[in-house]
């Protein structure tokens, strides 16, 4: 039996191929759900639109400080983990649910009679923006040192983690899991709910902006100008700025009292709603990760407001511009992109990557 645990939007839909082929194979495991972001109540319509089972473990734990969330998660994780003694845990990515769910399986016996730890697999190893100003990049780091299998997307991420000391037998690249969740799932978004229609958009006639970093969002004046850049690009282009406003960034922006002037505000939207709308916008501009990926393989051009990205394949093939903060370098990435040809390849793998793993870890 193995566990898997997870505890956000994005690692729900990074592990939905994982949970598919489980099923499709057979293989004994449990869900737990941390809430890390939100209650799983409020996340139920991802696992329902997806088609996942529920999870059988909910943890609840709401937001807090680094430090008190994830200690939270740690003795939750725990409970469950002594409770059903899998033999491997695995987490995905690189947020406080990884490395909670990672020290908590680390410091727990793998079965009764059993004298090691629950051996942790890591889906996504080996990312590195290289800057540990960020939360994730620590996270990530502490992950990676302490799994026994890392699941690297790409040769460069196995790169990073040979390069750090981990031993190159424990190392699989599988390919990343959001292009096995992106083939499945594309054509039964092209199905549903005709998100263009609704919000009065025409293809490749809107840009679409996503912003939640807490290095972006909660500092006043960092936001004030990355906003202020993209409403120059909405001037410049003639384009509606479509921006579904995570809770995070909504608040900052009624706290901080910004005129959004030029947006187009609309409610966060689900998984399949926004892969919908993101493969038939003009250009992308988000601080995420997990869009800077999405927009790669759907080859939607992408600028990212960051500093760095522990995704830099999207660069090398040409889809995405690290712009940094600043209104005129968001804008010059802007120009740049707008003008791109799509004809970049995709660095993420086959679409295979939820199989591959299943098969290290549960193999026949």
């Amino acid at each position: 039996m193995f566990a898997i645990v997870l505890g956000t939007r994005p690692e729900i839909i990074k592990m939905s191929p994982i949970i598919r082929s489980c099923q499709k194979r057979g293989v004994d495991f449990f869900v737990l759900h941390t809430g890390q972001h939100y209650s799983y109540e409020m996340d139920r319509v991802f696992f329902e639109e997806l088609n996942l089972p529920a999870p059988d473990y909910n943890l609840d734990v709401g937001s807090g400080t680094h430090a008190e969330q994830t200690g939270r998660i740690m003795a939750g994780v725990e409970k469950v983990l002594r409770q059903n003694q899998p033999e491997v845990v695995l987490v995905q990515g690189d947020t406080n649910t990884v490395l909670a769910g990672t020290l908590a399986a680390s410091k727990c016996h793998g079965g009764t009679d059993s004298p090691h730890p629950i051996d942790v697999g890591h889906v996504e190893a080996g990312l590195r923006s290289f800057d540990r100003t960020m939360p994730e990049e620590v996270n990530r780091i502490v992950a990676d040192h302490l799994s026994r299998f890392l699941f690297a997307p790409t040769l460069k991420a196995r790169d990073h983690l040979i390069h750090e000391g981990i031993c190159e037998e424990q190392i699989f690249v599988t390919g990343n899991t959001i292009v096995d969740s992106i083939r499945q799932n594309l054509s039964l978004a092209k199905k549903q709910v005709n998100v263009l229609k609704i919000l009065d958009l025409e293809p490749e006639r809107y840009l679409l902006v996503t912003l939640h970093r807490q290095e972006n969002v909660d500092n006043q004046e960092r936001f004030k100008e990355i906003l202020r850049g993209l409403s120059q690009i909405h001037d410049m282009t003639g384009l509606p700025l479509v921006f579904p406003v995570h809770p995070r960034s909504d608040k900052m922006i009624r706290s901080f009292g910004i005129d959004m002037k030029g947006f187009q505000i609309v409610k966060p939207l689900g998984f399949l709603e926004f892969l919908q709308i993101e493969s038939q916008a003009r250009l992308v501009l988000t601080d995420s990760g997990g869009v800077q990926e999405e927009t790669c393989i759907l080859n939607t051009p992408c600028v990212t407001i960051r500093d760095s990205t522990e995704r830099p394949e999207t660069v090398d093939v040409g889809a995405n511009i690290v712009a940094g903060f600043s209104a005129d370098s968001v804008i010059r990435a802007a120009e740049i992109m707008l003008k791109k040809d799509r004809s970049w390849s995709n660095p993420f793998g086959d679409g295979n990557a939820g199989d591959r793993i299943v098969d290290i870890v549960s193999p026949a």
